[in-house]
């Protein structure tokens, strides 16, 4: 079962815009190295909305062979239209994936009805488990409890990843799927919380600047020590902090820089953040978690 702390890993990137394939298995190295329990590739901080469908396939070939199976890969495959995703998700088949992350439609409304028929649609085409993701502040598409427990009867859906950071919505979630059914947090302050009530364990981008530290707070509810858990998910606010300062990813792709592991800038039109945001970055990371 997936579970634990996975990496919403973001996308390595030269600085003439291309994906930087050597800096990608850099970094996922250090991520396995550091005991996350997954990775998410091509979700919101990996940019999966600037990239092609070719960027794509060669990033996540990338991604899996780095892997080579120690630890589950999930990968964003959702677009605008039922049949593009279902196109897409296809193409990624051959390439060994544990789960498909497919995002709710974006730009155009819809109703539950419609987002309940395209994920089926979606979970009846492919041959790889499809891990919902809801994150409406940025779809314009919300998951409801309801829609969200009938599509966990589908057997090819396998949990979601929720990045609505309503607490409430979590809770109706699981009370509504069985035990099986896999709950993620997609929002990193929400991670201790979700273990809290029976979840699984968080999608979460600040484990790419501090992985022990995020997967701390798994590891010591799971052991018990819920005062030390509550104290690793208190240190990621001033990250958190700071992330909310300028466009995703760009606050942590020049944090993982000042941090010794560069990646490169955000994809435009996405900017790098300014010098005095970079600055106060740096202040940051040496007060609260001392770089």
């Amino acid at each position: 079962m997936i579970h634990g702390i996975l990496t919403a890993l973001m996308t390595p990137m030269n600085h003439n815009q291309t994906i930087d394939h050597d800096q990608t298995r850099s970094l996922v190295r250090h991520l396995v190295n550091s005991g996350v329990h997954g990775l998410f590739a091509l979700g919101t901080n990996g940019e999966f909305h600037t990239l092609s469908s070719s960027e794509k396939i060669e990033f996540t070939k990338t991604v899996v062979h780095e892997v080579n199976g120690q630890i589950p890969v999930i990968v964003g495959t959702g677009g605008i239209s039922t049949e593009a995703t279902i196109a897409f998700s296809k193409q990624l088949e051959e390439v060994f994936i544990d789960a498909f992350s497919v995002i709710t439609p974006y730009f155009v409304k819809l109703s539950q009805d419609e987002l309940q028929e395209h994920f089926e649609r979606i979970a009846d085409a492919v041959n790889v488990p499809i891990m919902l993701y809801n994150i409406p502040g940025l779809t314009g598409n919300h998951l409801e409890p309801l829609t969200v427990q009938a599509l966990s009867k589908h057997p090819n859906i396998i949990g979601i990843k929720d990045s609505s950071g309503d607490f409430e919505t979590m809770k109706q979630y699981k009370a509504r799927c069985d035990e099986t059914f896999v709950l993620l947090s997609g929002n990193d302050s929400l991670i201790l919380d979700t273990l809290s009530i029976g979840g699984h364990g968080g999608i979460a981008a600040t484990s790419n600047l501090f992985p022990e530290l995020v997967v701390s707070i798994y590891q010591q509810y799971q052991s018990g020590n819920i005062e030390g858990a509550n104290k690793a998910q208190e240190q990621l606010g001033p990250i958190r902090h700071m992330m909310q300062k300028a466009s995703i990813p760009s606050v942590n792709k020049k944090a993982m820089e000042l941090l010794g592991l560069p990646i490169g800038p955000p994809r435009l039109p996405t900017k790098e953040i300014s010098p005095a945001l970079v600055t106060e970055l740096h202040d940051v990371l040496k007060q609260h978690y001392n770089y």
